[in-house]
């Protein structure tokens, strides 16, 4: 399943990760962390945290993209 109808909110604190990690290749998968996501009903949603350590900008208008 693609990135594009997954979105994600802040953490409540406002910090994303303490150290990010080094952004994955195109095609490669991040390995997800409880702060990458929350669940919206069904749907899987990605945070800003998450965008910016996937490294690049899928396009696909998800909620809390970073690179906007």
């Amino acid at each position: 399943m693609s990135d594009c109808g997954k979105e994600i909110k802040q953490t409540a604190s406002g910090t994303a990760a303490a150290k990010p990690l080094e952004p994955a290749a195109r095609g490669q998968r991040t390995p997800l962390r409880p702060e990458d996501f929350y669940m919206e009903g069904p749907y899987l949603v990605f945070t800003a945290a998450y965008h910016l350590r996937r490294g690049y900008c899928c396009n696909s208008g998800c909620r809390h993209c970073p690179y906007k």
